[in-house]
């Protein structure tokens, strides 16, 4: 096998969730650029389109744009449908719709809850997306997947999946700032979404699908400079990610060349797991 060829993804059916989304439309572009055809799947339908005519613009090769709430069977099930009447085959999941809530303003409610007076509907809202959302989506695709007899499914997890978040990060200087704290919420549901990796990888295992996880590190989006200054000291690069970097990562899991790859964690954090 030519290494460089076993990176390729063309003529590939390939379905980002979350695909309108900071890392999602990456992972569109990234697909795009290895030859392959993405499916832009997002709750924001106009997003997803939007992103995908980008997408074919830049790269001359077709991605649809698509409604999607994962954590909706029926939705899901709608998804899965469309995408085979428009193209008879699916050949790539990556399960990147999640809920992750940026530490600013808008989101405080997320942050300024402790474990012990943290919300049951804001519980329940980011394990539909993340964990539920992970789960009908593979077993959606996993049909086609399986009457082809192979296909590559990749999780998208977290560091704070693998790792307990650094809490500290999150606190202010001032002591009249309100308490924050990295949702429990969030670490629970990345680090379901490797269990469930691991069980499908052995499930699949004889059948052609691959299953693995993808487990980012902080990625930088506009962040508060002071959380960004503590985020980097953190980390042995002594950085973020920027947006691109884990284009490379997701290519590599979908295409033959991870083809002896199931059941595994490929973490791109910059180090932060190796402290």
């Amino acid at each position: 096998m030519n290494v460089l060829n076993s990176f390729k993804l063309e003529g590939q059916v390939i379905i980002i969730t979350g695909g309108a989304g900071l890392l999602g439309m990456e992972y569109a572009r990234a697909v795009a650029e290895a030859g392959g055809i993405s499916v832009v799947a997002d709750i924001n339908g106009k997003a997803a389109v939007s992103v995908a005519k980008e997408v074919t613009a830049q790269n001359e090769v077709k991605a649809l744009g698509l409604y999607v709430d994962v954590s909706d069977k029926r939705s899901v099930g709608a998804l899965v449908k469309r995408v085979l009447k428009e193209f008879g085959r699916i050949d790539g999941l990556v399960n990147n719709a999640g809920l992750n809530p940026k530490f600013e303003k808008s989101h405080a409610r997320e942050f300024t809850n402790s474990f012990e007076d943290y919300p049951l509907d804001l519980w329940n809202k980011c394990l539909a997306a993340d964990v539920t959302g992970t789960f009908l989506c593979a077993q959606a695709v996993s049909k086609a997947m399986l009457l082809a007899g192979k296909g590559s499914i990749v999780n998208v997890s977290s560091i704070y999946g693998v790792v307990g978040p650094d809490q500290r990060l999150y606190q202010k200087g001032n002591s009249k700032a309100p308490v924050n704290y990295k949702p429990v919420a969030y670490s629970v549901s990345k680090s379901a979404v490797l269990g469930l990796t691991s069980y499908l990888a052995t499930y699949w295992g004889g059948r052609g699908i691959r299953v693995n996880t993808l487990t980012p590190g902080g990625v930088f989006n506009n962040h508060d400079g002071e959380f960004v200054k503590r985020y980097s000291a953190h980390t042995p690069l002594g950085r973020m990610a920027k947006q691109d970097e884990l284009n490379a990562a997701v290519v590599f899991l979908l295409s033959d060349a991870s083809s002896y790859m199931t059941g595994s964690n490929l973490v791109v954090d910059g180090g932060w797991t190796a402290w």
